[in-house]
């Protein structure tokens, strides 16, 4: 597999480009890191390739806050510049400006 370099950094707020949920990244695997059988829970149609970087989000729609494990090609830098509601956002991160956050100096993942 190729070297790949993440698009996303840790702190960065990013938003799904299909589905309506948000979130930060809290850590960043090079390549696909996760089991075959959340891999094979993913209809083929919309599964993306494993040789890119997936994102560990604290994550949130419109009903409930949840960790994410998304594609980078189905990410998206979010610009709406809105706080993240997340309780676990607080926990792990300091928020540096609009958009970015800053890991906790306490905090290792």
């Amino acid at each position: 597999m190729k070297q790949q370099n993440a698009k996303f950094g840790i702190g960065e707020v990013v938003r799904h480009k299909v589905f309506p949920f948000r979130g930060v990244v809290f850590d960043v695997d090079p390549e696909f890191a996760n089991t075959e059988e959340w891999w094979n829970a993913i209809p083929a149609e919309v599964r993306p390739s494993k040789d890119q970087p997936f994102y560990h989000l604290l994550a949130e729609n419109a009903d409930t806050e949840y960790v994410a494990y998304v594609s980078e090609q189905n990410l998206e830098r979010d610009t709406s510049d809105e706080p993240l509601r997340n309780p676990h956002v607080q926990q792990i991160f300091v928020q540096e400006r609009a958009g970015r956050y800053r890991p906790r100096q306490n905090f290792a993942h």
